[in-house]
């Protein structure tokens, strides 16, 4: 069976809480503040992971680990 992400680079972090409140603690842990600010509404997954020094791969796998039952 494949194995479909849920969650994707190109996706904001705006729509990635929207969708799945639970992830919140994946972006503490990799320490991106930014959930509640103005630029979750515009900035990528991959934006963020750029700015922060975060290997976006990591970060997807752990974001969609986190969602894999839904």
């Amino acid at each position: 069976m494949e194995n479909i992400q849920k969650i994707t680079k190109d996706m904001t972090i705006r729509e990635v809480i929207d969708r799945y409140p639970e992830t919140a603690l994946v972006f503490s842990k990799y320490d991106v503040g930014c959930i509640g600010c103005f630029a979750a509404s515009y900035e990528t997954l991959e934006d963020i992971a750029r700015v922060h020094g975060t290997d976006i791969k990591k970060l997807i796998k752990d974001l969609n680990e986190v969602v894999k039952d839904r």
